[in-house]
């Protein structure tokens, strides 16, 4: 078994790629930033375990839906949401609990 990592993450999203590739920005002042952009820039989050929250791009989810972008938060697994092109980045953030750090950072379990 593996060691254990240490992150600041108190929580994440998952961000299809794929979608955000084809819609070739659509969030931001201007519409062009992708989605996982957009979040990172809204909430001033940094790329990396060090962040107070994960923002991650992966391959396609195969939602594939037309002019938006699919995103899963990890806190809740069982409903995706699809983010249409244009959305309220602040109101989405708050939604998916980005302006709250009260939570403290959890820890990884380190197995020697």
């Amino acid at each position: 078994m593996g060691r254990g990592v240490a992150s600041r993450w108190n929580g994440a999203v998952l961000v299809c790629g794929k979608c955000s590739k084809k819609l070739d920005g659509g969030f931001g002042p201007k519409r062009r930033w992708s989605l996982a952009k957009a979040l990172r820039k809204a909430f001033g989050l940094k790329k990396g375990r060090k962040a107070p929250f994960g923002v991650i791009e992966t391959r396609c989810l195969g939602i594939c839906p037309r002019n938006a972008v699919t995103l899963i938060d990890t806190a809740h697994p069982d409903m995706w949401r699809v983010v249409p092109v244009g959305a309220d980045i602040a109101a989405l953030g708050r939604d998916l609990g980005l302006g709250a750090s009260d939570q403290p950072p959890r820890r990884a379990i380190n197995d020697k």
